[in-house]
Order: C-alpha cells, then structure tokens, then sequence
C-alpha cells in the first residue's frame, strides 16, 4: 500500500470517527440528562468562585447527606410523574413512617421488625393513593393532597405532637454511619437509584410505566393492566419515601411527626429538573439524580454565602420555572 492509499484510509477513519462523535453529542444534547447536567456544572463552577470552602471534603460530605434525603423521595417521585401522575403526600408518610419505627424501637420490638414495619406503612398508603386513583378513577392531586393530612394527622396523635427520643445507639447508623468511608445515607441513595434505574430501564414494568405517561388511552388498548401498573407506582412512592423516613429518623436520633413539610415540593422539583415531563412519559432516573444534586449544591452553596432562605425559595422558583419551560420546549419538538 502506497503513502497516498494509507492517508486515505487514515482520513476515513478518522472522518468516522468524527462523526460518530457528533452524533454521540447531537444525541446527548437532545437527551433529558443534557440541561440538567450543565445546570449542575454551572452552580458547581460559581459556588467554587464565591468561595474556597465549597470543595472541601467535609462540605462535599455534608452535601451528600443532605441531597441523600430528597433523592430518596425523588426516585418514587419519578416514577409517579412518568406515569402521568403525582404524589404530594410523601412528606407527610416519611414522617408517619420514621415516627412509627422510632417508637415501635422505644416499644423493645426488635428491629428486624420494626423497620419493615414502618416500609410497609408507607407502602400501604402508597396503595390507598393507587387504588382510589386507578380503580375509583380521582384526581392524584386531591387523592395524595387528602392522604397527605392524613398521615401527618396519624403522626401527630399517635405522638400528641412530640417528638420520640431515646432511640439506641446502633441505630445512627443509617443516617450518620459509614461503610468503607462512604457515608450511609450515600450509600442507600445510590442503591435505590441502581435497583430503580434497572427497574424503569431494562423491565417491562419500566417500559408500562412510561407508555402510561404517554398516552394511557394507547396503553390500555395494548393489553397493558393500567390500574394495576397505577398502583405499583404509588406503592414504590410509598416505600421510598419510608426509607427516606428511616434515614432521617435516623439522622436525627428521633422520631419527628413534624418532619418532612415541603418535601414533597423539593422532591418535585428534583425531577422535573432533572428533565422529567410534568404530564408523564418522558424522562430519566439519572437526571433525577443530578436535578436532586443540583438543588443540594444550590442550597449548601447559598447558605455558605449568606443568602437569606428567603431569596433561596424565589432563586428555586425560578430554576424550577424555567426547568418546566425547557422540559415544554423539548417537548414540542420531539412531537
């Protein structure tokens, strides 16, 4: 093969090569995780400039444990919304859950029971918001917006507003421990968003729950069980924001039947940054995990820098609007 023959069998390939870079990054670009993530680059590069202490590994820690709560929920959350609908009563489980746990502990019952006790607590209500939303055909808004009193009702008289302390020593682990240095709740966040991204991206539960969110009607005439799927969906709602419950029950060594209020917003918020339709059907799990990291750094990052929290809510306010504004523009033309 000649000087000439081999220059144009190395400009081919590097020609190919080229383009299927291009279409890697067109593809990207297109994609839900896309905005999101450059949103996180963002807030990470100002945060470092407005001050030396963003990057220390105690605040990065610190971060972590904080993000580690609202993500929990926020994977629940998105399968919620991609399946076309919404749960505003997560909150108000996490505390019903954690608050049940720490005094069945308080109670002697032994933890290998007490802590399943309080994931089926949320899981049972997460089926009361499925069946009265898939088999009595309500509204999500008002379903989950009614249990949403409920659960923090039974939280507040089954402990007459007070918190329940006195939880054994052991039990930090879940929300202040470690294992191998990396931090527990960390740990558990990660862990909930592997089994759920293999959950909605490689079953067919997964493929059900956004052919849901796309066009339930479609769905239906397919042969697909839509209330049975509904339900599920709520149930897995349900279940993660108890094990939400558990880590903060943890975290703070006491039950709190006040905890959790506006959660459900932040969990929210978490996934529609992370690129998720509002009305269902497109989205990803691991943008919900950088839009619940970017709401982490936004918040550790203003703190630092003396933000009032006041301010702090209009900033997210605006992020979140804008969020929904691009998610709808997307939207658009994919249709």
């Amino acid at each position: 093969m000649n000087s000439s023959e081999s220059h144009k069998v190395d400009t081919g390939i590097d020609v190919s090569v080229g383009i299927r870079t291009r279409i890697s990054l067109a593809r990207f670009a297109k994609g839900p995780v896309c905005y999101p993530l450059v949103g996180l680059m963002m807030v990470c590069l100002v945060m470092v400039t407005m001050t030396d202490a963003f990057l220390t590994p105690d605040n990065l820690i610190n971060v972590g444990r904080q993000v580690s709560i609202n993500a929990i929920i926020a994977v629940g959350m998105t399968c919620v919304i991609l399946s076309g609908g919404i749960d505003l009563s997560v909150g108000s489980v996490m505390a019903l859950s954690g608050t049940l746990t720490a005094a069945l502990m308080i109670a002697a019952v032994p933890p290998a029971l007490a802590i399943p006790i309080g994931f089926a607590v949320g899981i049972a209500v997460g089926l009361v918001n499925g069946f009265c939303i898939a088999y009595a055909g309500m509204p999500p808004i008002i379903v989950t917006l009614a249990t949403m009193g409920i659960a923090r009702g039974i939280a507040l008289v089954a402990t007459g507003g007070y918190p329940i302390d006195g939880l054994p020593d052991w039990f930090e682990f879940f929300g202040r421990g470690d294992v191998f240095g990396l931090q527990t709740p960390i740990l558990i966040m990660l862990l909930v968003f592997a089994v759920m991204y293999v959950v909605l991206d490689h079953t067919p539960f997964g493929r059900y729950v956004y052919a849901l969110g796309g066009n339930e009607e479609a769905a239906r005439l397919s042969g697909v069980r839509v209330a049975r799927y509904k339900l599920l969906v709520y149930a897995i709602s349900g279940l993660c924001a108890s094990i939400a419950g558990l880590v903060l029950t943890s975290r703070l060594m006491s039950g709190q039947p006040n905890a959790g209020v506006s959660f459900e917003l932040d969990a929210i918020a978490a996934v529609v940054i992370g690129g998720t339709s509002i009305s269902g059907g497109r989205g990803s799990i691991i943008g919900t995990l950088i839009g619940a990291m970017l709401l982490g750094v936004l918040n550790n990052g203003l703190n630092m820098i003396g933000v009032s929290p006041y301010v702090q809510n209009i900033i997210k306010g605006v992020i979140i609007l804008l969020a929904i504004y691009i998610s709808r523009e997307r939207s658009k033309r994919l249709s």
